[in-house]
């Protein structure tokens, strides 16, 4: 049960997400001065907390889906099997998580 009610959460948190991607756009948008005042703000270190967060729900949000998709299945809906679904729910959000954080944040990473 946690595990639904954390996925409509995280679908929330996204939204409120957007609003930092909005601003960005819109300031690539408003030319060089309000782009370089964007980057300088969306660069701070409390961004790069809330780039992280988001960075999780994005992974929990999508990992959680597709159990839902599963379920609409009719498969592993049985108390045990919804149990072990949520750890397994978990568990890769936290991997995937650790993998776009690396790839997002560490320079070099995703070169080749």
């Amino acid at each position: 049960m946690f595990t639904s009610f954390a996925n409509r959460i995280t679908g929330v948190v996204m939204s409120v997400g957007l609003l930092v991607l909005v601003y960005w756009l819109m300031s690539v948008a408003s030319g060089t001065a309000a782009y370089t005042r964007a980057i300088a703000t969306l660069s701070l270190p409390i961004f790069k907390l809330l780039y992280a967060a988001l960075l999780f729900t994005f992974s929990y949000h999508l990992v959680a889906g597709i159990r839902h998709l599963v379920w609409d299945t009719g498969r592993g809906m049985e108390r045990h099997q919804s149990q072990k679904s949520a750890w397994v729910v978990i568990i890769v959000s936290v991997l995937l998580t650790i993998a776009f954080i690396y790839w997002a944040f560490c320079p070099g990473a995703h070169q080749s």
